[in-house]
C-alpha cells in the first residue's frame, strides 16, 4: 500500500528547510507569513530578541472591509504590515514564506508590502 503524502508535514519541513538559510535581526526583521484556509497572518520578527515587532491579520479590528482568504485581503494585509513597520522605522526585512509556494495569497501579500514601501 501506498502512504497518503501528509501536505501540513511536508510544509513544515520546507519552512524547517528556508529557517535554516533565513534569520531576522534588529537591523534587518524577519516577515513571516501563514495562511490558513480562511485566514492569512503577518509578523515582522526580530529572532535575535525573540519579539514579534509589528502584526497584522485578517482578524484584525482594523480590516474590516474584505472578509475571507482572497488575494484582494491578502494584498491589504500586506500593504498593513508594511505601513506599521514604516511608522516603526523599519524599512528593510526578510522574506520567509513560511514553507508555502510563493504563489496566490502569498505573492499577494508580498507585493502589497513592496507597494507600501518596504524592502526585500
Amino acid at each position: 500500500m501506498f502512504k497518503k503524502e501528509n501536505r501540513q508535514e511536508a510544509r513544515v519541513k520546507r519552512h524547517l528547510r528556508v529557517r535554516n538559510k533565513v534569520s531576522g535581526t534588529a537591523e534587518r526583521p524577519r516577515l513571516a507569513v501563514y495562511r490558513s484556509e480562511k485566514n492569512i497572518y503577518a509578523q515582522i520578527i526580530d529572532d535575535v530578541a525573540g519579539r514579534t515587532l509589528v502584526s497584522a491579520s485578517t482578524l484584525d479590528k482594523d480590516f474590516a472591509e474584505k472578509v475571507g482568504s482572497n488575494k484582494e485581503a491578502a494584498k491589504t494585509i500586506g500593504t498593513m504590515v508594511a505601513k506599521k513597520a514604516i511608522e516603526k522605522g523599519i524599512e528593510e526585512v526578510v522574506f520567509d514564506r513560511g514553507g508555502y509556494v510563493y504563489h496566490g495569497r502569498i505573492k499577494e501579500l508580498a507585493d502589497g508590502a513592496r507597494e507600501a514601501g518596504l524592502k526585500f
